[in-house]
């Protein structure tokens, strides 16, 4: 069934719902092989059929793309870190950080030496004003006392203060002369030159001091850096050693599962060639041509009496009666009726109504599961590939009483669901013998 599928590349609705979520995705990855490898052929084909076409020579100035080679001939690739004088991840991670930190620390401290260059400016104005200030407090207070002198002195004490006030005037002027006369004569522009020769001092100081500090910030960036990967390391290492013994726990699990997998192909095969070396002796069942999928049900009850009554199909083999986890031809939901109140592992055989073949119905812990198991002239397995082939279908369900039905859903069929007891059993079609037939029922 499988291999006609593959063939046609398509499955019909009705039975891919047969399916169980296991059984589909055999069959999808089972397809999606033959997708690529039906591709890969069409794809040698193409390359042949381009090889054996004559090349056209390259049009002048047109760019082309070459790789290295190695050794090997192959296309030469350079992996980080293999070579002897690459660099550790370790180095390049604490350059990246040290240039990092150096440019944080480039920008916070610019901003501080704008910041301290707006307070020498506004200094600098404000000393300006000051000795504005001061100069024309000294005239006013001079114009003040010549005044003064003209109003209330006498003649000789006229002649005394003028006296005075030219001595005066005289110490005033010699004393102001660097500041005054030259604020006067050479403008603001020499006031600035007097006060920036007085924050120079300041200023280069601060320039030491901005470096200084540029050393510091970046170092004080750089070790927080470091710390916070430390830390992260320490981190992600108790996370590892946590996480370790569940990993190998999960790996563990996994390697059994695969080993469980290889030995259930290998009786598989092995299974496949007794089967052909004993072919002589098993009776070989003469099967009526039929189409893919049963019409009605008249159709499934002349396949079972043609087919699978003469092999015990759905009987117990020591009492040679149905077997309690037998049933006829009942639809998927009333299945699932008769399991959804049963404890898992509770399960049921029916005679499938989209195939020529049975379903076990199985109860999981959050719904119901639905495995496909197809006939064959060999024996009964269920669909898909490097499945284990028993000989009668009573055969099978003992096998998986003690063994999983999938690996990553350990079904186990552990009870058996029988007849709710009606007037007659569901079965009774396909056991009632024809008009021909004498009636053992």
């Amino acid at each position: 069934m499988l291999q006609e599928i593959i063939e046609k590349m398509y499955i019909d609705p009705d039975l891919l719902e047969e399916l169980s979520d296991e059984q589909k995705a055999i069959l999808f990855y089972k397809m999606r092989q033959e997708q690529v490898r039906r591709w890969k052929q069409e794809e040698d084909k193409r390359e042949a059929e381009e090889k054996r076409k004559p090349t056209k020579p390259s049009k002048p100035g047109t760019k082309n793309v070459c790789f290295m080679h190695g050794k090997d001939g192959k296309e030469w690739v350079w992996v980080m870190g293999d070579h002897r004088n690459d660099r550790t991840i370790v180095q390049i991670l604490d350059d990246e950080a040290q240039r990092n930190a150096d440019t944080q620390a480039d920008i916070e401290l610019e901003k501080q030496r704008k910041n301290e260059e707006q307070e020498f400016q506004r200094k600098m104005e404000e000393e300006q004003r000051r000795l504005e200030r001061e100069k024309a407090e000294r005239e006013a207070e001079l114009k003040r006392k010549e005044e003064e002198a003209a109003l209330y002195a006498s003649l000789k004490e006229a002649r005394e203060a003028a006296k005075r006030l030219e001595e005066e005037k005289m110490r005033s002027q010699e004393e102001v002369t660097l500041r005054v006369n030259d604020l006067r004569l050479n403008g603001v522009n020499d006031c600035q030159q007097i006060i920036q020769k007085k924050f120079a001092l300041e200023r280069r100081k601060s320039m030491e001091r901005v470096e200084t500090n540029k050393k510091r910030r970046s170092s004080e960036l750089y070790m927080k850096w470091k710390h916070m990967r430390d830390s992260i390391d320490k981190q992600a290492l108790e996370t590892s050693k946590e996480v370790e013994p569940i990993w190998k726990e999960q790996e563990k699990r996994a390697k059994d599962a695969e080993v469980q997998m290889r030995q259930l192909a290998r009786d598989a095969r092995e299974e496949v060639r007794n089967s052909f070396r004993n072919s002589e002796k098993i009776k070989a069942h003469k099967r009526k041509s039929r189409p893919p999928r049963p019409q009605n049900r008249d159709a499934i009850i002349a396949w079972f009496h043609d087919e699978e009554r003469e092999r015990s199909a759905g009987l117990d083999p020591q009492t040679n009666k149905p077997a309690e986890w037998f049933h006829g031809i009942i639809p998927r939901m009333d299945a699932e009726t008769m399991l959804i109140n049963e404890p898992t592992g509770s399960y049921l055989v029916r005679v499938s109504e989209r195939v020529w073949g049975y379903t076990i119905s199985y109860r999981a812990s959050d719904r119901c599961k639905h495995f496909l198991v197809d006939t064959t002239e060999n024996g009964y397995q269920f669909f898909g590939t490097n499945q284990i082939k028993h000989e009668t279908l009573a055969d099978l369900i003992l096998y998986h009483v003690n063994h999983h039905i999938t690996v990553a859903g350990k079904e186990m069929l552990i009870k058996p669901i029988g007849q709710i007891k009606p007037k007659q059993p569901d079965y009774y079609d396909l056991f009632k013998n024809r008009r021909s037939e004498s009636t053992s029922l």
